[in-house]
């Protein structure tokens, strides 16, 4: 029972200590697939403790404390279960080796039956590597650490972007519009910002905004063009007033920008806006922070296609349906879907804010976009079910309304990433298929240096204690 999990991450063994010593690293960690969220993370590698949510109003309670190396130029630390009836000692163990790189070990003493717990390592170890080698290639394009303020810091994008920014060394500044619950928030109201809230900030990332799901009557539209033109102009503002404030505003777009009647058409930065009430909205949207350009401030407006994440979109919707047999393409099948992997959405964030190029509209897109019908086929792939069962159109109608199921779900989008991939952008999941199995947990290739055996015995989970 149990497991050891080793692997090879190809960064120097000072640069994957201090990731994992940072605020945020609990978060990058966790599988997407898995029903837990953080409520507390340790306040060291060494010392303290952090509390996860389990289904059920449940809590997950693991004590840190250091270990002594095992051998010379080891380190690590002991994270231990003890609030459950549940056996669960998980020793991390770092070892610096060529490359440079590090060897890291991870043997969890439980029993939870091993074959279980090889998905979590491997994810695990692919977020440790991406994250590090996006930092890396943003340092080298000039890239430093920053105090970076973010509104919607609460979301699915929004929480992903906090902890990614943080455990690559930045300070970030959460925007909220309660009351300020410590030294790393600030008070924002959307409509009024007070200019101070931004004093000794670098670089905004702004997401906030009301969700665009929904049917679209004339009420929803409103709450969405309201919660993304006034506070995004006031924002801008805001950036531009202060002398000491942020010189980079980051703003979240969509790639609704280039409409529904492109069909097979490739669409890249250079398009202009397309007919309908998102192409609208996301024109007024970017035209908001005008004020920031006006005042010499790079802006950069990420326009995102259909974000894959097994915590929320779309993907969250559909893997229960296709894991039931019970997925399939949407009528007619053969509408563009621009898609990117969360993942991906995040290193192409951490570019605009390094980037001094990175100026106006980035499409944040795979670079191989897929229709609806090959979507469907690549999930039920993945999840090792049929997906045959079409999807009438009928079904997003009456959900979404005439207008939002045309605009949302049948629209046919071939969005291509020119603009990154002109500057030589690295994406870790191109493909469809990587990004579904990394983000759902079934992933079949091993990682570097990818070794596998069995958790200790009771023996050595004594030594494990005792060190």
């Amino acid at each position: 029972m149990g497991l050891r999990y080793r692997t090879v991450v190809g960064a120097p063994l000072p640069e994957v200590l201090a990731w994992h010593a940072r605020p945020g690293a609990i978060r990058r960690l966790m599988p997407p697939w898995q029903p837990l969220g953080v409520s507390e993370e340790a306040m060291s590698l060494e010392h303290g403790r952090a509390v996860l949510r389990l289904p059920g109003g449940l809590s997950w309670v693991a004590e840190h404390r250091a270990l002594d190396p095992a051998a010379p130029g080891e380190q690590g630390f002991v994270d231990e279960l003890t609030n459950l009836p549940l056996r669960w000692r998980h020793t991390h163990r770092f070892e610096a080796v060529e490359g440079p790189a590090t060897r890291i070990t991870d043997t969890v003493d439980t029993p939870v039956p091993g074959s279980l717990l090889v998905q979590t390592f491997r994810y695990r170890a692919r977020q440790v590597e991406g994250d590090l080698a996006a930092h890396r290639r943003n340092a080298a394009l000039g890239g430093r650490t920053r105090t970076v303020a973010v509104t919607g810091s609460s979301g699915l994008i929004g929480t992903a972007l906090c902890a990614y920014l943080s455990t690559g060394g930045h300070r970030v500044v959460h925007l909220v519009r309660r009351e300020p619950r410590g030294a790393d928030e600030r008070r924002w109201e959307p409509e009024r910002p007070d200019p101070a809230a931004l004093e000794g900030v670098d670089a905004v990332v702004h997401l906030a905004g009301a969700s665009i799901a929904g049917r679209f009557t004339a009420a929803h539209k409103e709450v969405v063009r309201r919660s993304r033109i006034g506070p995004t102009a006031a924002l801008a503002h805001a950036a531009a007033e202060l002398d000491d404030g942020p010189g980079v505003l980051v703003c979240a777009s969509a790639i609704g920008w280039y409409g529904t009647e492109h069909g097979d058409e490739p669409l890249t930065e250079d398009e202009g806006p397309g007919a309908g009430f998102l192409a609208r909205l996301v024109e007024e949207w970017e035209t908001a922070a005008q004020p920031a350009r006006d005042a010499g401030r790079r802006v950069v407006h990420v326009r995102t296609g259909i974000v894959q994440s097994a915590r929320g979109g779309s993907l969250r919707l559909l893997r229960p349906l296709f894991g039931m047999a019970l997925g399939g393409p949407l009528a007619p099948g053969s509408q563009w879907v621009s898609w990117i992997g969360l993942d991906d959405l995040l290193d192409v964030f951490g570019r605009a804010l390094a980037d001094d190029t990175m100026v106006g509209p980035v499409n944040a897109v795979a670079p191989h976009p897929t229709t609806n019908a090959e979507y469907a086929a690549v999930l039920g792939r993945v999840l090792r079910r049929p997906a045959v069962i079409p999807v009438p159109g009928i079904g997003p109608r009456l959900l979404l309304g005439s207008e939002g199921a045309r605009e949302m779900v049948q629209a046919s989008q071939r969005v291509l990433p020119a603009r990154l991939e002109t500057a030589g952008h690295v994406f870790r999941y191109p493909d469809l298929e990587s990004c579904l199995r990394h983000e759902l947990g079934h992933d079949d290739e091993p990682t570097l240096g990818e070794e596998i055996g069995p958790g200790p015995t009771r023996d050595v989970d004594t030594d494990i204690r005792n060190g």
